[in-house]
Protein backbone atom coordinates (compact mmCIF):
# COMPACT_ATOMS: atom_id res chain seq x y z
CA UNK A 1 0.00 0.00 0.00
CA UNK A 2 3.07 2.32 0.70
CA UNK A 3 3.61 4.79 3.80
CA UNK A 4 1.55 5.52 6.38
CA UNK A 5 0.78 8.39 5.22
CA UNK A 6 -0.63 7.16 1.81
CA UNK A 7 -2.90 4.98 3.71
CA UNK A 8 -4.18 7.73 6.00
CA UNK A 9 -4.81 9.88 2.22
CA UNK A 10 -6.63 6.92 0.95
CA UNK A 11 -8.88 6.78 4.35
CA UNK A 12 -9.75 10.57 3.86
CA UNK A 13 -11.01 9.88 0.83
CA UNK A 14 -12.80 7.24 1.06
CA UNK A 15 -14.41 9.08 4.64
CA UNK A 16 -14.79 11.92 2.81
CA UNK A 17 -16.97 10.56 -0.04
CA UNK A 18 -19.01 8.85 2.85
CA UNK A 19 -19.82 11.93 4.55
CA UNK A 20 -20.94 13.39 1.19
CA UNK A 21 -22.87 10.87 0.11
CA UNK A 22 -24.84 10.41 3.75
CA UNK A 23 -25.88 14.41 3.59
CA UNK A 24 -27.25 13.77 0.16
CA UNK A 25 -28.75 10.39 0.36
CA UNK A 26 -32.40 12.08 0.15
CA UNK A 27 -31.65 14.20 -2.63
CA UNK A 28 -29.64 11.33 -4.67
CA UNK A 29 -32.50 8.91 -3.97
CA UNK A 30 -35.86 11.13 -4.98
CA UNK A 31 -36.10 14.27 -7.58
CA UNK A 32 -33.87 15.04 -10.60
CA UNK A 33 -31.21 13.06 -10.39
CA UNK A 34 -33.11 10.37 -9.96
CA UNK A 35 -34.38 10.80 -13.58
CA UNK A 36 -31.41 12.02 -14.70
CA UNK A 37 -29.75 8.30 -13.89
CA UNK A 38 -32.54 6.68 -15.78
CA UNK A 39 -31.50 9.13 -18.95
CA UNK A 40 -27.53 8.76 -19.10
CA UNK A 41 -28.26 4.90 -18.49
CA UNK A 42 -31.27 3.98 -20.81
CA UNK A 43 -34.26 4.45 -18.02
CA UNK A 44 -37.53 5.89 -18.75
CA UNK A 45 -40.30 7.08 -17.01
CA UNK A 46 -42.30 4.77 -14.70
CA UNK A 47 -45.28 2.93 -16.44
CA UNK A 48 -45.87 -0.72 -17.72
CA UNK A 49 -47.95 -1.36 -20.78
CA UNK A 50 -49.47 -4.61 -21.72
CA UNK A 51 -51.87 -2.76 -24.40
CA UNK A 52 -51.58 0.32 -26.71
CA UNK A 53 -52.39 2.28 -23.50
CA UNK A 54 -49.84 3.31 -21.21
CA UNK A 55 -50.60 3.49 -17.00
CA UNK A 56 -47.76 6.13 -15.80
CA UNK A 57 -46.93 5.05 -12.26
CA UNK A 58 -47.43 1.67 -12.00
CA UNK A 59 -46.10 -0.15 -9.29
CA UNK A 60 -44.61 -3.17 -8.80
CA UNK A 61 -47.35 -5.01 -7.62
CA UNK A 62 -49.61 -3.03 -10.50
CA UNK A 63 -47.13 -4.31 -12.92
CA UNK A 64 -47.28 -7.90 -12.08
CA UNK A 65 -51.11 -7.90 -11.69
CA UNK A 66 -51.71 -6.01 -15.18
CA UNK A 67 -49.42 -7.85 -17.27
CA UNK A 68 -50.83 -11.35 -15.68
CA UNK A 69 -54.23 -10.81 -16.18
CA UNK A 70 -53.18 -9.40 -19.71
CA UNK A 71 -51.17 -11.99 -20.74
CA UNK A 72 -51.62 -15.79 -18.83
CA UNK A 73 -49.96 -18.34 -18.26
CA UNK A 74 -46.39 -18.76 -20.26
CA UNK A 75 -46.88 -18.53 -23.89
CA UNK A 76 -46.79 -21.52 -26.22
CA UNK A 77 -47.19 -22.62 -29.36
CA UNK A 78 -47.74 -20.32 -31.63
CA UNK A 79 -47.54 -16.84 -29.17
CA UNK A 80 -44.50 -15.20 -27.30
CA UNK A 81 -43.82 -13.00 -24.39
CA UNK A 82 -41.54 -10.31 -24.29
CA UNK A 83 -40.38 -8.30 -20.96
CA UNK A 84 -39.37 -4.89 -22.45
CA UNK A 85 -37.91 -2.31 -20.45
CA UNK A 86 -38.03 0.81 -22.07
CA UNK A 87 -41.52 2.14 -21.89
CA UNK A 88 -40.86 4.74 -24.34
CA UNK A 89 -41.06 2.54 -26.97
CA UNK A 90 -43.88 0.58 -26.37
CA UNK A 91 -45.90 1.29 -29.32
CA UNK A 92 -43.08 0.66 -31.66
CA UNK A 93 -41.90 -2.65 -30.37
CA UNK A 94 -46.22 -3.69 -30.56
CA UNK A 95 -45.65 -2.59 -34.29
CA UNK A 96 -42.27 -4.86 -35.05
CA UNK A 97 -44.65 -7.60 -33.20
CA UNK A 98 -47.51 -7.12 -35.15
CA UNK A 99 -44.83 -6.84 -38.83
CA UNK A 100 -43.45 -10.48 -37.38
CA UNK A 101 -47.28 -11.84 -36.88
CA UNK A 102 -48.00 -10.61 -40.62
CA UNK A 103 -45.00 -12.42 -41.92
CA UNK A 104 -44.85 -15.67 -39.87
CA UNK A 105 -48.41 -15.71 -37.84
CA UNK A 106 -46.75 -16.03 -34.80
CA UNK A 107 -48.34 -13.62 -32.08
CA UNK A 108 -45.90 -11.31 -30.30
CA UNK A 109 -47.29 -10.61 -26.82
CA UNK A 110 -45.16 -7.19 -25.78
CA UNK A 111 -45.39 -6.24 -22.12
CA UNK A 112 -43.42 -3.06 -21.14
CA UNK A 113 -42.26 -2.01 -17.73
CA UNK A 114 -40.33 1.72 -17.01
CA UNK A 115 -38.35 3.33 -14.65
CA UNK A 116 -40.48 3.07 -11.65
CA UNK A 117 -40.94 -0.89 -11.79
CA UNK A 118 -38.89 -3.44 -10.12
CA UNK A 119 -38.27 -5.44 -13.62
CA UNK A 120 -36.18 -8.22 -11.71
CA UNK A 121 -38.53 -7.86 -9.17
CA UNK A 122 -41.14 -8.62 -10.90
CA UNK A 123 -39.87 -11.39 -12.94
CA UNK A 124 -38.73 -13.13 -9.75
CA UNK A 125 -42.72 -12.96 -8.79
CA UNK A 126 -43.97 -14.38 -12.19
CA UNK A 127 -40.89 -17.45 -11.88
CA UNK A 128 -42.30 -18.38 -8.61
CA UNK A 129 -46.44 -18.40 -9.88
CA UNK A 130 -44.55 -20.05 -13.32
CA UNK A 131 -45.71 -17.18 -15.42
CA UNK A 132 -42.29 -16.56 -17.31
CA UNK A 133 -41.89 -14.59 -20.28
CA UNK A 134 -40.22 -16.30 -23.42
CA UNK A 135 -37.96 -13.47 -23.63
CA UNK A 136 -37.12 -10.48 -21.06
CA UNK A 137 -34.93 -7.88 -20.53
CA UNK A 138 -31.52 -8.55 -18.56
CA UNK A 139 -29.44 -4.65 -17.45
CA UNK A 140 -26.06 -6.58 -17.20
CA UNK A 141 -24.10 -9.29 -14.78
CA UNK A 142 -26.42 -8.59 -11.50
CA UNK A 143 -29.31 -9.18 -13.22
CA UNK A 144 -28.12 -12.19 -15.71
CA UNK A 145 -27.19 -13.75 -12.13
CA UNK A 146 -30.31 -14.08 -11.20
CA UNK A 147 -31.40 -16.63 -14.14
CA UNK A 148 -28.53 -18.14 -13.82
CA UNK A 149 -29.00 -22.21 -16.10
CA UNK A 150 -31.97 -21.18 -16.95
CA UNK A 151 -31.14 -19.02 -19.85
CA UNK A 152 -31.11 -20.27 -23.74
CA UNK A 153 -27.20 -20.13 -25.20
CA UNK A 154 -27.92 -18.80 -28.48
CA UNK A 155 -24.20 -19.02 -29.20
CA UNK A 156 -24.59 -20.79 -32.40
CA UNK A 157 -27.49 -17.86 -33.87
CA UNK A 158 -26.08 -16.46 -36.92
CA UNK A 159 -26.94 -13.03 -35.78
CA UNK A 160 -24.16 -13.29 -33.05
CA UNK A 161 -21.57 -13.04 -35.36
CA UNK A 162 -22.90 -10.11 -36.83
CA UNK A 163 -22.16 -7.81 -33.81
CA UNK A 164 -19.46 -7.12 -31.00
CA UNK A 165 -21.91 -6.01 -28.17
CA UNK A 166 -23.58 -9.47 -27.35
CA UNK A 167 -23.76 -10.14 -23.34
CA UNK A 168 -21.73 -13.32 -23.22
CA UNK A 169 -21.76 -14.97 -19.88
CA UNK A 170 -18.23 -16.27 -17.88
CA UNK A 171 -17.96 -19.26 -19.75
CA UNK A 172 -18.07 -17.10 -22.78
CA UNK A 173 -21.47 -18.54 -23.60
CA UNK A 174 -24.06 -15.70 -25.47
CA UNK A 175 -27.06 -15.47 -23.37
CA UNK A 176 -27.67 -11.45 -24.38
CA UNK A 177 -29.66 -10.38 -28.06
CA UNK A 178 -28.14 -6.65 -27.97
CA UNK A 179 -31.25 -4.53 -29.30
CA UNK A 180 -29.26 -1.20 -29.45
CA UNK A 181 -25.92 0.14 -28.42
CA UNK A 182 -24.60 3.39 -26.78
CA UNK A 183 -21.46 4.73 -27.33
CA UNK A 184 -19.06 6.65 -24.93
CA UNK A 185 -16.39 8.83 -26.42
CA UNK A 186 -15.22 12.60 -26.50
CA UNK A 187 -18.63 14.35 -28.39
CA UNK A 188 -18.08 17.85 -30.18
CA UNK A 189 -19.74 20.05 -31.89
CA UNK A 190 -18.48 19.27 -35.76
CA UNK A 191 -20.09 23.34 -36.82
CA UNK A 192 -18.15 24.56 -34.77
CA UNK A 193 -14.70 22.50 -34.99
CA UNK A 194 -15.45 23.77 -38.58
CA UNK A 195 -15.63 27.27 -37.98
CA UNK A 196 -12.59 27.03 -36.31
CA UNK A 197 -10.68 25.05 -39.01
CA UNK A 198 -10.29 22.11 -37.38
CA UNK A 199 -10.49 18.65 -38.96
CA UNK A 200 -11.57 16.07 -36.33
CA UNK A 201 -9.80 13.24 -37.52
CA UNK A 202 -6.71 15.13 -37.07
CA UNK A 203 -6.77 14.79 -33.06
CA UNK A 204 -5.56 11.13 -32.66
CA UNK A 205 -3.08 12.07 -29.73
CA UNK A 206 -2.15 13.88 -26.76
CA UNK A 207 -0.73 16.70 -28.45
CA UNK A 208 -3.10 17.13 -31.34
CA UNK A 209 -5.91 17.12 -28.83
CA UNK A 210 -4.31 19.85 -27.11
CA UNK A 211 -3.28 21.91 -30.17
CA UNK A 212 -7.11 21.65 -30.81
CA UNK A 213 -8.25 22.81 -27.18
CA UNK A 214 -5.66 25.94 -27.55
CA UNK A 215 -7.41 26.65 -31.13
CA UNK A 216 -10.84 27.01 -29.74
CA UNK A 217 -9.81 28.98 -26.72
CA UNK A 218 -8.00 31.49 -28.85
CA UNK A 219 -11.11 31.85 -30.34
CA UNK A 220 -13.93 31.27 -28.24
CA UNK A 221 -15.47 34.91 -28.29
CA UNK A 222 -15.96 34.80 -32.65
CA UNK A 223 -16.95 31.09 -31.96
CA UNK A 224 -19.40 32.40 -29.71
CA UNK A 225 -18.14 29.27 -27.04
CA UNK A 226 -18.68 29.81 -23.14
CA UNK A 227 -15.60 26.95 -22.55
CA UNK A 228 -13.65 24.86 -25.14
CA UNK A 229 -15.64 21.69 -23.15
CA UNK A 230 -18.35 20.74 -20.92
CA UNK A 231 -16.35 18.78 -18.08
CA UNK A 232 -18.02 18.57 -14.92
CA UNK A 233 -16.10 16.44 -11.86
CA UNK A 234 -18.47 17.58 -9.58
CA UNK A 235 -18.57 14.65 -6.92
CA UNK A 236 -21.74 14.44 -5.46
CA UNK A 237 -24.53 13.74 -8.00
CA UNK A 238 -22.15 13.55 -11.12
CA UNK A 239 -19.25 10.75 -9.33
CA UNK A 240 -20.63 8.14 -11.99
CA UNK A 241 -19.41 10.68 -14.82
CA UNK A 242 -15.64 10.82 -13.85
CA UNK A 243 -15.82 7.24 -11.23
CA UNK A 244 -17.44 5.38 -13.77
CA UNK A 245 -18.02 6.75 -17.58
CA UNK A 246 -14.24 8.69 -17.65
CA UNK A 247 -12.29 6.03 -15.45
CA UNK A 248 -13.32 3.68 -17.84
CA UNK A 249 -11.53 5.16 -20.39
CA UNK A 250 -8.26 4.19 -18.62
CA UNK A 251 -9.43 0.66 -18.44
CA UNK A 252 -10.62 0.14 -21.90
CA UNK A 253 -10.06 2.67 -24.75
CA UNK A 254 -8.24 1.94 -27.24
CA UNK A 255 -8.26 -2.01 -26.59
CA UNK A 256 -9.83 -4.84 -28.09
CA UNK A 257 -13.29 -5.75 -27.05
CA UNK A 258 -12.59 -8.15 -25.31
CA UNK A 259 -9.41 -7.12 -23.83
CA UNK A 260 -9.89 -6.85 -19.84
CA UNK A 261 -5.97 -6.06 -19.47
CA UNK A 262 -6.14 -2.71 -16.95
CA UNK A 263 -9.72 -4.03 -15.40
CA UNK A 264 -8.24 -7.34 -14.60
CA UNK A 265 -5.46 -5.51 -13.12
CA UNK A 266 -7.83 -3.33 -11.03
CA UNK A 267 -9.64 -6.25 -9.85
CA UNK A 268 -7.79 -9.01 -9.61
CA UNK A 269 -4.49 -6.83 -7.66
CA UNK A 270 -5.94 -5.47 -4.92
CA UNK A 271 -6.71 -2.00 -7.10
CA UNK A 272 -3.68 -1.64 -8.98
CA UNK A 273 -3.33 0.88 -11.26
CA UNK A 274 -1.07 0.78 -14.69
CA UNK A 275 1.04 3.73 -13.80
CA UNK A 276 2.49 4.11 -17.71
CA UNK A 277 -0.85 3.91 -18.87
CA UNK A 278 -2.47 6.50 -16.63
CA UNK A 279 -0.38 9.27 -16.34
CA UNK A 280 -0.88 10.09 -19.83
CA UNK A 281 -4.73 9.77 -18.74
CA UNK A 282 -4.39 12.10 -16.05
CA UNK A 283 -2.68 14.13 -18.20
CA UNK A 284 -5.83 14.25 -20.57
CA UNK A 285 -8.44 15.01 -17.69
CA UNK A 286 -5.61 18.02 -16.55
CA UNK A 287 -6.42 19.23 -20.00
CA UNK A 288 -9.78 18.79 -19.32
CA UNK A 289 -9.52 21.00 -15.90
CA UNK A 290 -7.79 23.27 -17.93
CA UNK A 291 -9.87 24.30 -20.71
CA UNK A 292 -13.29 23.45 -18.80
CA UNK A 293 -16.61 25.86 -17.74
CA UNK A 294 -15.22 27.30 -14.43
CA UNK A 295 -19.20 27.39 -13.52
CA UNK A 296 -19.47 24.37 -14.45
CA UNK A 297 -16.22 22.36 -13.07
CA UNK A 298 -16.69 21.40 -9.82
CA UNK A 299 -20.05 22.55 -8.81
CA UNK A 300 -22.31 22.38 -12.01
CA UNK A 301 -25.14 19.89 -12.93
CA UNK A 302 -25.95 17.12 -15.47
CA UNK A 303 -28.28 19.34 -16.77
CA UNK A 304 -26.42 22.39 -17.41
CA UNK A 305 -23.82 20.49 -18.96
CA UNK A 306 -26.12 19.00 -21.95
CA UNK A 307 -27.98 22.10 -21.87
CA UNK A 308 -24.94 24.35 -22.53
CA UNK A 309 -23.64 21.78 -25.18
CA UNK A 310 -27.37 21.73 -26.86
CA UNK A 311 -26.61 25.53 -26.91
CA UNK A 312 -23.48 25.66 -28.96
CA UNK A 313 -21.60 26.80 -25.50
CA UNK A 314 -18.96 24.08 -25.87
CA UNK A 315 -17.45 22.60 -28.41
CA UNK A 316 -16.53 19.51 -26.57
CA UNK A 317 -18.35 17.33 -24.04
CA UNK A 318 -17.71 14.84 -21.50
CA UNK A 319 -20.91 12.91 -22.24
CA UNK A 320 -22.04 9.59 -23.65
CA UNK A 321 -24.23 9.66 -27.07
CA UNK A 322 -27.53 8.67 -24.50
CA UNK A 323 -27.17 13.20 -24.01
CA UNK A 324 -28.73 12.55 -27.89
CA UNK A 325 -32.34 12.21 -26.85
CA UNK A 326 -32.10 15.06 -24.45
CA UNK A 327 -30.66 17.41 -27.29
CA UNK A 328 -33.64 16.69 -29.05
CA UNK A 329 -36.22 16.46 -26.32
CA UNK A 330 -36.31 18.30 -23.17
CA UNK A 331 -33.40 20.76 -24.76
CA UNK A 332 -34.88 20.73 -28.30
CA UNK A 333 -35.12 24.27 -28.34
CA UNK A 334 -32.01 25.54 -27.32
CA UNK A 335 -30.41 22.59 -30.00
CA UNK A 336 -33.21 24.33 -32.78
CA UNK A 337 -31.60 27.98 -31.63
CA UNK A 338 -27.93 26.88 -31.88
CA UNK A 339 -28.72 25.69 -35.77
CA UNK A 340 -29.56 21.94 -34.41
CA UNK A 341 -25.51 21.38 -35.46
CA UNK A 342 -24.26 18.15 -36.61
CA UNK A 343 -22.31 16.22 -33.60
CA UNK A 344 -19.94 13.18 -33.13
CA UNK A 345 -17.44 11.78 -31.65
CA UNK A 346 -13.59 11.40 -31.15
CA UNK A 347 -11.46 8.34 -29.41
CA UNK A 348 -10.11 9.74 -25.95
CA UNK A 349 -6.91 9.62 -27.25
CA UNK A 350 -5.08 9.99 -24.40
CA UNK A 351 -2.14 8.11 -25.69
CA UNK A 352 -0.93 8.29 -29.48
CA UNK A 353 -2.65 4.81 -31.48
CA UNK A 354 -5.88 5.02 -29.68
CA UNK A 355 -8.26 5.14 -31.81
CA UNK A 356 -11.73 3.53 -30.25
CA UNK A 357 -15.07 4.66 -28.75
CA UNK A 358 -16.65 2.67 -26.39
CA UNK A 359 -19.44 0.96 -27.01
CA UNK A 360 -21.79 -1.47 -25.47
CA UNK A 361 -25.38 -2.37 -24.54
CA UNK A 362 -27.67 -0.36 -22.03
CA UNK A 363 -29.58 -4.05 -21.42
CA UNK A 364 -30.11 -7.19 -23.55
CA UNK A 365 -32.77 -9.39 -24.34
CA UNK A 366 -32.75 -13.15 -22.59
CA UNK A 367 -34.43 -15.98 -23.77
CA UNK A 368 -36.03 -18.43 -20.87
CA UNK A 369 -35.24 -21.66 -21.48
CA UNK A 370 -38.97 -23.57 -21.66
CA UNK A 371 -41.01 -25.30 -24.75
CA UNK A 372 -41.20 -21.84 -26.42
CA UNK A 373 -37.05 -21.66 -26.79
CA UNK A 374 -36.90 -22.25 -30.55
CA UNK A 375 -39.58 -20.04 -31.43
CA UNK A 376 -38.03 -17.06 -28.89
CA UNK A 377 -34.87 -17.43 -30.56
CA UNK A 378 -36.30 -17.06 -34.47
CA UNK A 379 -38.12 -14.07 -33.41
CA UNK A 380 -34.59 -12.29 -32.43
CA UNK A 381 -32.86 -13.42 -35.42
CA UNK A 382 -35.72 -11.92 -37.83
CA UNK A 383 -35.27 -8.75 -35.17
CA UNK A 384 -31.62 -8.73 -36.08
CA UNK A 385 -32.63 -9.08 -40.03
CA UNK A 386 -33.79 -6.29 -42.40
CA UNK A 387 -37.29 -6.06 -41.24
CA UNK A 388 -36.58 -6.35 -37.84
CA UNK A 389 -34.09 -3.40 -38.10
CA UNK A 390 -35.68 -1.18 -40.09
CA UNK A 391 -38.43 -0.94 -37.65
CA UNK A 392 -35.78 -1.20 -34.52
CA UNK A 393 -34.03 1.79 -35.78
CA UNK A 394 -35.89 4.13 -37.98
CA UNK A 395 -39.72 4.06 -35.49
CA UNK A 396 -37.77 3.15 -32.34
CA UNK A 397 -34.73 5.07 -32.91
CA UNK A 398 -32.61 2.36 -31.71
CA UNK A 399 -28.66 2.72 -33.09
CA UNK A 400 -28.50 -0.91 -34.11
CA UNK A 401 -25.08 -2.55 -32.68
CA UNK A 402 -25.31 -4.96 -36.26
CA UNK A 403 -22.42 -4.20 -38.74
CA UNK A 404 -24.47 -5.38 -41.59
CA UNK A 405 -27.46 -2.92 -41.00
CA UNK A 406 -27.84 -0.89 -43.36
CA UNK A 407 -30.82 1.62 -41.51
CA UNK A 408 -29.28 4.99 -39.47
CA UNK A 409 -31.25 5.74 -36.43
CA UNK A 410 -32.48 9.75 -36.33
CA UNK A 411 -30.30 10.25 -32.97
CA UNK A 412 -27.97 12.69 -33.20
CA UNK A 413 -25.13 10.49 -32.30
CA UNK A 414 -26.45 7.40 -34.63
CA UNK A 415 -23.98 8.41 -37.72
CA UNK A 416 -20.93 8.58 -36.01
CA UNK A 417 -21.97 4.85 -33.91
CA UNK A 418 -22.34 3.16 -36.63
CA UNK A 419 -19.50 4.22 -38.46
CA UNK A 420 -17.24 2.94 -35.94
CA UNK A 421 -19.02 0.24 -34.99
CA UNK A 422 -18.95 -0.96 -38.96
CA UNK A 423 -14.90 -0.43 -38.69
CA UNK A 424 -14.45 -2.32 -36.06
CA UNK A 425 -13.20 0.77 -34.40
CA UNK A 426 -14.78 0.10 -30.81
CA UNK A 427 -13.98 -1.07 -27.15
CA UNK A 428 -15.98 -2.52 -25.07
CA UNK A 429 -16.53 -0.94 -21.34
CA UNK A 430 -15.88 -3.40 -18.58
CA UNK A 431 -16.50 -0.55 -15.10
CA UNK A 432 -19.37 -2.30 -14.73
CA UNK A 433 -16.66 -5.25 -13.36
CA UNK A 434 -15.76 -2.64 -10.60
CA UNK A 435 -15.61 -3.37 -7.06
CA UNK A 436 -19.33 -2.11 -6.15
CA UNK A 437 -19.19 1.84 -5.26
CA UNK A 438 -15.57 2.40 -5.93
CA UNK A 439 -16.88 5.45 -8.28
CA UNK A 440 -19.24 6.55 -5.54
CA UNK A 441 -17.48 5.88 -2.40
CA UNK A 442 -13.91 7.09 -3.78
CA UNK A 443 -13.16 7.89 -6.95
CA UNK A 444 -15.49 10.71 -7.74
CA UNK A 445 -13.69 12.84 -4.56
CA UNK A 446 -10.34 12.43 -6.05
CA UNK A 447 -11.28 13.46 -9.62
CA UNK A 448 -13.37 16.91 -8.11
CA UNK A 449 -10.15 17.63 -6.04
CA UNK A 450 -8.14 17.42 -9.09
CA UNK A 451 -10.83 20.12 -11.07
CA UNK A 452 -10.69 21.82 -7.76
CA UNK A 453 -6.60 22.67 -7.75
CA UNK A 454 -6.27 20.51 -4.09
CA UNK A 455 -4.86 18.12 -6.18
CA UNK A 456 -1.81 20.13 -8.32
CA UNK A 457 -0.79 17.87 -11.28
CA UNK A 458 -0.85 14.57 -12.96
CA UNK A 459 1.44 12.55 -11.23
CA UNK A 460 -0.11 13.52 -7.75
CA UNK A 461 -3.46 12.60 -9.42
CA UNK A 462 -2.09 9.11 -10.67
CA UNK A 463 -0.79 8.50 -7.16
CA UNK A 464 -3.84 9.42 -5.16
CA UNK A 465 -5.99 7.52 -8.04
CA UNK A 466 -3.67 4.56 -7.34
CA UNK A 467 -3.67 5.16 -3.04
CA UNK A 468 -7.79 5.68 -3.25
CA UNK A 469 -8.03 2.65 -4.76
CA UNK A 470 -5.67 0.08 -3.28
CA UNK A 471 -7.13 0.85 -0.31
CA UNK A 472 -10.79 0.60 -1.20
CA UNK A 473 -10.00 -2.82 -2.37
CA UNK A 474 -8.37 -3.41 0.34
CA UNK A 475 -11.67 -3.27 2.70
Amino acid sequence: MGTGADADTSTRYIQRSKTMRKKVLSVVLTGTMAAMMLAGCGGSSSSTSTSGTNTSGSTTSQAASSATTSTGSSSSGGSLRLVNGKIEVDAQLKELAQAYKDETGVDVQIESMGGGVDIQGTLKGYYQSDNMPDIFVCGGSADFSNWTGMLADMSDQAWVSDTDAAYKDADGKVIGFPYTTEAIGLAYNADILSKAGIDPASITGPDSMKSAFETLDSKKDELGLTAVIGYCAEATNLYWSTGNHLFGIYEDAGLARDDTTYADKLNNNGGEIDETRFKPYAEMIGLFNQYSDPSLLVSGTYDQQILNFASGKYAFVTQGSWIGATMTNDDKEAYDAAGDFKVGMLPYAFQDGIDTIQTNSPSWWAVFQNDNTAEAEKFLQWCAGDAGQKILVEKAGFISPFKSCTYVASDPFAETISDYTKAGKTSAWHWLDNKEGLAQNALGVVYQDYASGNIKDADTFTSTIEQVCKQYYSN
